[in-house]
């Protein structure tokens, strides 16, 4: 049996995915948390949180990592960790530099920092010739307006530290463009209570579908397990809407999107111990790296991967973490694809009802988790706002995507928000 250290988490899937694996494995974690009502308040009610499964609950200050190096070395003097990991693209950096100082299994933390920061990932895969936008990083008004007009409207703006989505903009113009710079700069402290970088990224708006590569690296050898589609709505922002595995490609545009994802991960080097979603663009000109996550895909993609191939990515995860060779055997499941879509509310208020039917009794449904009515709904801006979401799948080849999307339209069409 061995002992992980759990660095905070998200609080969505992986929050409940992630101790599965750790006790499917027959091994035990330690939690730590700056805040463990954070996790108790996204629990259903009158259930215990699966990160309340841990054998050791510890409060201390995550955001602190100075004070905490020392903190956690004791720890691990008398509790004796094997493996440390989060799900939490917040605490990566965390959780990679503790790794390094306890001389545990992971990749280096610097190759992890230059993942999470976007503008290091920016710079990195530039220096590489690692194809990619065009982009620009500054702080000053002036200087962004300015490389806004070399690079070109439209443009896309990025923090370079927040996730799911979060502030992501197009932008045509340069009142959109200080619009955008100015809803970051009223937003200087993300949801973990960590302060902000104040730069602002700017890139080259690109053409063509988005797909992510997952990959588990180990040993210095990086497998790829498969690439995923994706779907975009919201527009300014850039909110997932939908997923599927396998992607519908052509050979050739699939050994495209893995052949660029294996080049950004060599050169961010993250060649062990890491579960990597590596988001590409299929552009006219060729893929380019749109983001590298050193950590399983969130949107419950890992789920779709084991529907269709028995592959448990929050198994792998663990192992990875451990230092050991992950099982990476595909196992026949019945299904050829597997999507998930969401329900994105373009609206605020109250919901009072949702057009599910008998979705759950529907052949080839295989999740269904909806709102409830009475719901305090936010228009969405991100990936944070979603009403719920439903999972299919096909035996017969890549046809999960229009499945989920005719059952979500049928979803919508009853959908009122006052």
């Amino acid at each position: 049996m061995a002992h992980l250290l759990v660095v905070e988490s998200w609080v969505g899937s992986m929050s409940r995915l992630l101790p599965r694996a750790i006790r499917e494995g027959g091994h035990e974690f330690t939690f730590l948390t700056r805040d463990l009502h954070h996790y108790l308040r996204s629990a259903p009610e009158g259930t215990a949180h699966p990160l309340l499964a841990a054998r050791h609950v510890i409060t201390a200050d995550t955001n602190d990592t100075a004070a905490l190096l020392p903190l956690v070395e004791r720890l691990h003097a008398v509790l004796g960790f094997d493996g440390v990991l989060t799900s939490c693209d917040y605490y990566l950096p965390t959780a990679g530099r503790i790794a390094g100082h306890l001389g545990l299994p992971g990749p280096s933390p610097e190759a992890v920092e230059n993942a999470c920061r976007k503008d290091a990932t920016r710079r990195v895969l530039a220096d590489a010739g690692v194809p990619g936008p065009r982009f620009a990083v500054h702080e000053e008004w002036a200087d962004l307006a300015c490389a806004a007009r070399e690079i070109g409207y439209p443009l896309v703006v990025k923090p370079i530290d927040l996730c799911a989505g979060m502030f992501v903009r197009r932008v045509d113009d340069e009142e959109q463009l200080a619009a955008a710079v100015g809803a970051l700069v009223d937003f200087p402290v993300n949801a973990r209570g960590q302060r902000r970088a104040p730069v602002v990224l700017l890139e080259e708006m690109l053409d063509g579908p988005e797909v992510s590569v997952e990959t588990v690296s180990h040993a210095g050898a990086v497998h790829v397990v498969g690439v995923t589609d994706k779907s975009i709505g919201g527009a300014p922002a850039f909110i997932e809407t939908g997923h599927m595995f396998p992607a519908a490609l052509t050979a050739a545009d699939a050994e495209a999107a893995e052949q660029t994802a294996l080049a950004a991960l060599k050169a961010l080097g993250l060649t062990d111990g890491v579960v990597a979603h590596t988001e590409i663009k299929l552009t006219s000109g060729g893929p380019r790296v749109v983001e590298v996550n050193p950590r399983p895909a969130g949107n419950r993609i890992t789920e779709l991967i084991r529907h269709v191939t028995g592959i448990d990515l929050a198994a792998a995860f663990v192992d990875v973490a451990l230092g050991r060779a992950p099982d990476l055997r595909r196992t026949e499941t019945g299904l050829r694809s597997a999507a998930i879509g969401f329900l994105v509310p373009h609206t605020a208020g109250t919901l009072e009802s949702l057009g599910d039917g008998p979705l759950r009794d529907t052949p080839g449904v295989l999740e269904v988790q909806l709102a409830e009515p009475g719901k305090q709904v936010k228009a969405a801006g991100s990936n944070n706002e979603y009403l719920g979401h439903i999972t299919v799948g096909d035996p017969e080849g890549t046809g999960a995507r229009d499945r989920v999307e005719a059952l979500l339209a049928d979803v919508r069409s009853g959908l009122v928000i006052r």
